[in-house]
C-alpha cells in the first residue's frame, strides 16, 4: 500500500481559495513571495517527506528507542531526516531573511510542515518542539541567550524541548516543586524532576535546550511564582559551544503506545546539586512565557492530528476502492462478480464522515495559522481582533481535531475490518499515534475548563461576540442555493449558543464555578463543532466557486462533505446546548462511592 500524503489540490483550495493567501504578498513581510513561491516550498517538502520521513515511519515505530550505555540509541533515518529538514531551511521558513530563514507566512509554513507530519509524525517532533522552543528564547530572551542558544537553534546544532510537567502535579502547574536558587554570577542552580518530556533525550544534535519551569525561593505562590530557565544538556564554553556535562539526568525513557519515534523522558536536574540554569526574561513570569510555546504547540497538536485523521481517512479510501466483498442487496447474485466496498452505504458513511471531520480540522488549524500572520503583519485593528479570536478559539483548534481527527481513525480502522486491527496494515499505527493528541498540551477536559471558565468572559465576552460577526460574515455571503440551507442552519445556531453562555453565566453567579464547569466539556464540544460547520461552509461557498472543469468532481466531494456535516454533526450543538440551559447535574451529583 502506497504511503499517503496531503493531496496538494486541497492544501492550495484551502490555502488560496478559501483563506486568501494571496492577499498577505502585499504586505512588506511577504513581498518577495508569491503563489509561485509557495508551491515552489511545497513542493520541496512533499519531496523530501516522502523521501526522507515516509521510509522510516513505521521502522521507528517498531524499533523505538533505546537507551544503551549512557546515550539514546534509535533508527539513523531519524537523524538523516531531521539534518535534511534543516538542510533545506524548514526549521527556519518562519524566520526573516536576516536570521536566514524564508521568511515565509505562518500559514504557509504550516502548509510546509503538514507535509512531514501527515507521513512521520514522530521524526517531524524533534524540530517541531525546537523551532517553538527557540521562539520563545527569540521573544523574552536576552541578548547573550540569544546568541549562545537561539542561533545554534536555528542552525540545527541544539535541539529544545519544554520542561513543564512533574510527577506529582501533572497539569496543575501551580504544585511544581522545581526549585531555581539564584548564584552571585547571574546563573541559577535548579533541583527538580519532569515527565513526559518530549525529545528530552537524543543524539540529533550537539546539545539539547531544555526550557524549563521552576520556582525561585522566596517568590509569589501558585502560578505567579513561576520563572522559566534554559537549562542545557551541556554547558557552554567561552566561544559558545558544548563543553561539560550539565546535572541533568535521564531517569528513564517511557515506552508509549503510539508516537514512539519521539523519545519520552523522565529527567531529573540538579541531582548533584549543580545543575546550571539561566533565567529568560523577568523572574516570575515563566507562565506567561511558556504560554507562547505551549500556544504555539496547541494549534500544532491540533494541526497534527487533523492530519494523522486525514491519512488514516485516505489509507481507508484507497483500500475501500480496491477491496471487493459482497453484493448490493437489491442484486444479491452470487454468480456475479463482488462489489468494491465503497459502494456499500455504510462504507460511504465511514469514509465520509472522516472526510467531514479530517477536512474541517485540517481548514480551522490553517484558519488559526492565518490569525498568526494576521496577529503579526496586519494593521492594528485588525490584528487586535486577530490575537482576540486566537486566544478564544485555541482551546478549540487543539482539542476539536484531537478528539474527531482519532474517531476518524477508529472509522479507518473499521473500513480495513479485521486487517485493520492487525500490524501488516498502517491504520493501526495512525490510531496510536494520534491518541496522544487530546492529552498532551492539555487535556480535553482541562481545555474545556480554559474555554468556559477564562477565554469565554474575556474583554466582557467580546470573543465569543467577534467569533458571532465573523461567522454571521459568511453567513450573508452566501449565495449560491446549494449552500443557503447551510448559512440558514449556522445563522440558527448561533442564538441557541449565545442563550447557553447567559446560562452559564448566571450559574456561575449563583452556584459557583464548580457546578458551571461540570459541564464544560458540553461546551468546548458545542464551540468546536460551530466552528466545524462553519468551516464546512467557508469550503461550500469557495468550492461552488470554483470555475476550472477539472474541478468539478473535487468540488462535489466538498459539497457532500459539507451536507452531511450539517445534516449530521451540527446537530448535536442543539443538545448540548440544551444540557447547559438546563444546568444539568448529573456529573456534580455523581458521589465518588457510587462508582
Amino acid at each position: 500500500m502506497s504511503d499517503v500524503i496531503l493531496d496538494r489540490r486541497d492544501l492550495s483550495f484551502q490555502l488560496f481559495e478559501v483563506l486568501d493567501t494571496d492577499s498577505l504578498f502585499a504586505r512588506p513581510r511577504f513581498e518577495d513571495h508569491s503563489r509561485e513561491t509557495i508551491e515552489a516550498a511545497l513542493d520541496t517538502a512533499e519531496k523530501l517527506a516522502r523521501e526522507k520521513f515516509a521510509n522510516h515511519n513505521a521502522l521507528s515505530d517498531k524499533e523505538e528507542p533505546t537507551f544503551v550505555d549512557g546515550k539514546v540509541v534509535m533508527r539513523p533515518e531519524v537523524k538523516e531526516a531531521f539534518d535534511a529538514y534543516i538542510n533545506a531551511g524548514f526549521l527556519s521558513s518562519r524566520a526573516s531573511f536576516e536570521e536566514g530563514g524564508m521568511q515565509l507566512p505562518e500559514i504557509a509554513a504550516a502548509a510546509c510542515k503538514g507535509m512531514f507530519t501527515c507521513v512521520n509524525p514522530s521524526s517531524t517532533g524533534y524540530a517541531f518542539l525546537t523551532a517553538a522552543a527557540a521562539n520563545v528564547i527569540r521573544n523574552f530572551g536576552s541578548d547573550t541567550l540569544k546568541t549562545r542558544f537561539l542561533e545554534p537553534m536555528m542552525a540545527g546544532r541544539f535541539t529544545g524541548t519544554m520542561a513543564l510537567t512533574e510527577p506529582h502535579a501533572g497539569s496543575s502547574l501551580t504544585d511544581i516543586r522545581t526549585r531555581a536558587v539564584p548564584q552571585d554570577d547571574g546563573s541559577y542552580r535548579l533541583k527538580g524532576n519532569k515527565i513526559f518530556i518530549s525529545g528530552g533525550e537524543n543524539e540529533l544534535a550537539e546539545n539539547i535546550v531544555h526550557l524549563v519551569l521552576a520556582k525561585i525561593p522566596g517568590g509569589p505562590e501558585g502560578v505567579k511564582g513561576i520563572s522559566l530557565f534554559v537549562v542545557p544538556k551541556y554547558r557552554l564554553d567561552d566561544d559558545g559551544n558544548p563543553d561539560a556535562r550539565n546535572d541533568v539526568i535521564l531517569a528513564g525513557l517511557i515506552h508509549k503506545l503510539g508516537y514512539r519515534g519521539t523519545t519520552s523522558t523522565a529527567l531529573t536536574f540538579g541531582d548533584g546539586d549543580d545543575c546550571h540554569g539561566y533565567l529568560v526574561g523577568e523572574p516570575h513570569q515563566g507562565l506567561r512565557y511558556m504560554f507562547q510555546m505551549m500556544n504555539e504547540a496547541r494549534v500544532g497538536v491540533g494541526f497534527g492530528a487533523g492530519l494523522l485523521g486525514y491519512r488514516g481517512y485516505r489509507f481507508a479510501l484507497d483500500y475501500a476502492r480496491d477491496r471487493v466483498q459482497g453484493r448490493h442487496p437489491d442484486d444479491a447474485d452470487f454468480s456475479k462478480p463482488q462489489v468494491p466496498i465503497i459502494e456499500h452505504a455504510d462504507v460511504k458513511r465511514l469514509l465520509l464522515t472522516q472526510k467531514a471531520y479530517a477536512e474541517a480540522a485540517i481548514a480551522m488549524s490553517l484558519y488559526g495559522y492565518r490569525l498568526v500572520d494576521e496577529i503579526q503583519t496586519g494593521e492594528e485593528a485588525a490584528a487586535k481582533e486577530a490575537e482576540l479570536l486566537l486566544d478564544l478559539l485555541t482551546p478549540v483548534l487543539k482539542t476539536w481535531p484531537s478528539e474527531f481527527g482519532l474517531k476518524a481513525n477508529d472509522m479507518a480502522i473499521q473500513v480495513f475490518g479485521g486487517a485493520g486491527y492487525t500490524r501488516e496494515y498502517p491504520v493501526e499505527q495512525v490510531w496510536r499515534d494520534n491518541r496522544l493528541n487530546p492529552i498532551h498540551e492539555g487535556t480535553t477536559g482541562v481545555h474545556g475548563l480554559d474555554l468556559l471558565g477564562r477565554k469565554v468572559w474575556m474583554d466582557n465576552g467580546k470573543g465569543m461576540l467577534l467569533l458571532a460577526k465573523r461567522i454571521m460574515a459568511d453567513v450573508q455571503a452566501t449565495a449560491d442555493e446549494r449552500c443557503k440551507p447551510m448559512a440558514d442552519a449556522l445563522q440558527a445556531m448561533l442564538p441557541l449558543i449565545e442563550q447557553a453562555t447567559q446560562a452559564v453565566g448566571k450559574q456561575m453567579a449563583s452556584a459557583g464555578p464548580r457546578a458551571a464547569l461540570s459541564n464544560a466539556n458540553a461546551y468546548l464540544q458545542l464551540l468546536g463543532h460551530t466552528v466545524g460547520a462553519w468551516m464546512w461552509l467557508r469550503q461550500a461557498n469557495a468550492a461552488v466557486a470554483l470555475s476550472n472543469p477539472d474541478d468539478a468532481i473535487f468540488a462535489k466531494g466538498k459539497l457532500q462533505a459539507a451536507r452531511y456535516f450539517f445534516r449530521w454533526e451540527l446537530p448535536r450543538v442543539e443538545w448540548d446546548a440544551q444540557q447547559l440551559i438546563n444546568g444539568d447535574d448529573t456529573f456534580m451529583e455523581m458521589d465518588p462511592s457510587w462508582f
